[in-house]
């Protein structure tokens, strides 16, 4: 299933802007990114489960927040974009030469 991450991690102070590196991390390990705060991540029920609990571990849920949107599988019909589109379909394979 396509779920889209979006976060805002709180960085005046230095644990804040630890966090939000650690927080791209973790996304970059599941998805693509596509814009500065926001990733399409293609990734089955059990990974979605240890995304949202390792982002979790990672957060300050007093200052921080994510938010995920579940697109499921034909979510190519719920993407639209303006302007520039350098986005990428995880579903369809890479041929690296």
């Amino acid at each position: 299933m396509m779920v889209l991450v979006t976060y805002d991690v709180n960085t005046e102070t230095v644990k804040g802007r630890k966090r939000l590196r650690q927080v791209a991390k973790v996304c970059v390990d599941y998805g693509q990114r596509v814009q500065n705060s926001v990733f399409e991540c293609s990734v089955t029920p059990a990974e979605f489960v240890e995304i949202k609990s390792e982002l979790l571990s990672i957060i300050d849920s007093e200052s921080d927040s994510i938010r995920f949107y579940l697109l499921g599988k034909n979510w190519q019909n719920r993407v639209e974009t303006l302007g520039r589109d350098d986005s990428y379909d995880p579903d369809v394979g890479v041929l690296l030469l």
